[in-house]
Parts: structure tokens; sequence; C-alpha cells
């Protein structure tokens, strides 16, 4: 009798911490999303870059100390210097024709390739630092995508908000689903804890041991949950080569933090809940 309540209490054991598992699985992979909604945002923002059109027979020199004076801003991440030559050489590449046999010159002006920190990329910034750029006087023109700033920005809000909404979504599921799992296993041992009530036994006393057990499940619940989810992000990524290069330790170290916390915290608390229910009813209640 004795070996099947443990076989019972074991399977009921593995049960509730195979449904916590999956619960803080989805509650990681949202916040894996979130986070990673950030970094593909700041990828596309810093991919949005100025192109500075230099003028025509400015000396080399003069070109490599703008260069250089350019990455000493805060707003620069990096700066490519083109020259005719290569101009035009990637413009034969795109079009496919060799304008430069045929017209008989390079009409191309050389330029500087300059990506933004995405700390600066907004309209506002981004006007203060063409303004900028414009008082050098070897500055032919100053060219980037106004519109697509715009989209990225609104788009990026959009979808900030709506992750976030999701999120809270998710916490408030995942704290009533393991909150309903581990009041099954808790309403198993309501004799056990009105039995220790009969004895004497402080309400404290009590619930120890279930709080205890409560902080061990969450933490093997939530190991296997950020086990599963770096496997399942890692074989998705390797069929994705294009955003491989965005896949970041820190986010992956910040998404199995909070699986961690929020598995100890969620079972923890849904533990206290359940055990103070059952330490507040009398004997005839524990029947129904």
């Amino acid at each position: 009798m004795e070996q099947r309540k443990k076989k019972r209490f074991n399977a009921s054991y593995i049960a509730s911490t195979i449904s916590i598992s999956f619960v803080l699985f989805l509650f990681g992979a949202m916040v894996f999303l979130i986070l990673n909604a950030r970094e593909i945002s700041r990828y596309v923002s810093e991919n949005i870059g100025f192109s500075i059109v230099i003028k025509d027979n400015v000396k080399p020199v003069d070109v490599k100390y703008f260069q250089k004076t350019l990455k000493t801003k805060k707003y620069v991440k990096e700066s490519k210097y083109i020259n005719k030559k290569e101009a035009a050489q990637d413009f034969r590449k795109e079009v496919g024709v060799d304008f430069v046999e045929f017209l008989g010159y390079n009409p191309l002006l050389p330029s500087i390739d300059l990506k933004i920190d995405s700390k600066f990329i907004d309209i506002k910034s981004l006007k203060k630092i063409e303004k900028e750029i414009r008082k050098s006087s070897i500055v032919h023109d100053v060219y980037y995508q106004k519109s697509l700033v715009s989209t990225v920005n609104r788009n990026v809000k959009k979808i900030s908000f709506i992750l976030i909404g999701i999120g809270f979504l998710m916490l408030l599921i995942s704290f009533t689903l393991i909150r309903n799992t581990l009041h099954l296993v808790i309403y198993s041992k309501r004799f056990i804890i009105n039995t220790m009530q009969l004895v004497g036994a402080k309400n404290s006393f009590i619930r120890l041991p279930f709080l205890v057990n409560s902080i061990w499940q969450g933490i093997i619940s939530a190991l296997f949950a950020i086990i599963i989810l770096i496997i399942c992000i890692y074989f998705t990524y390797e069929q994705f080569s294009v955003i491989k290069s965005l896949l970041n330790i820190d986010i992956l170290a910040i998404m199995s933090v909070s699986i961690l916390v929020m598995g100890i915290i969620l079972s923890y608390i849904s533990t206290l809940l359940s055990v103070n229910k059952f330490l507040n009813k009398d004997i005839n209640e524990l029947y129904s």
C-alpha cells in the first residue's frame, strides 16, 4: 500500500514537473521573441546608413582626415571610404553595364558610407547628424532613407507593444496553469496537512517542506525548459543562416535567467496559496 502511494506520488510529481516545464518553455519563447525583436530592430536600424558624397578633386589626405573625425563621433558605428573607381565597379555590378567605357569618363564621385549607432536612429537625431556633416567644405551631398527610418521606428514601436502585451498575458496564463497543476498535487496531500494540524504542528512548519519542494521543482522544471528551448533555437538558427549572426549569448543568458527566476517564483507562490487554502479548511470540507 505504501509503495503504491509512493509510486502515485512520483508519477504525480513527474507529471506536474513536465507541465510546469512546458509552461516555462512557452514563457521563455516569448521572452526570447521580445529580446530578439529588439536585436533585429537594432540590426535593421544600424544598416540604415548615410552616404556622404565627397566633392570631386578633393585631396585623399583631406578625405582621410574627415573620415577620422567622423569616427570620433558617438553616433558613428562604422565608416567606409569608397573612391571613384570602387563606386564605378559597384555600379557596374548592380546595373550590369560598363558606363565608364560608354561615356569615356567616370562621372561618379567618391563617398563615405556611414553606419549609425541604433541609439541615434530617429528622424530628429538623423537631421542633426545630417546638418553637422553638411557643414564640412568637402561634402557635396548627404543621402539616407528617411522614409525607411520612419517606417522602421513606427513598426518597432507597434511590435514592441504587441509583444509586451502578449508577454503579460503569457505571464498570467503561466501563473494560472502552474497554480492549477500544483494545486492538484497538494490536493492529494490534504489529509496529511489536516493530520499535522491535529497533532499541533504550526502552519509555518507544515508549509516549509511544501515550499522547499516547490523551489526545487521550479528549478528542475526551468532547467528542462531552458535545455529544450536552447535546442529548438539552435536548430531553428541552423536552418536560417541569414539571421544566424543575430544569435546573441546575452539574449540566451537573460532568457535562461528569466525562466529560472519565473519557475521558482511561480512555483513558490502557487504552492503557498494552495497550502494556505487547505490549512484554512475544516475536516468536512476536505472530502468535497
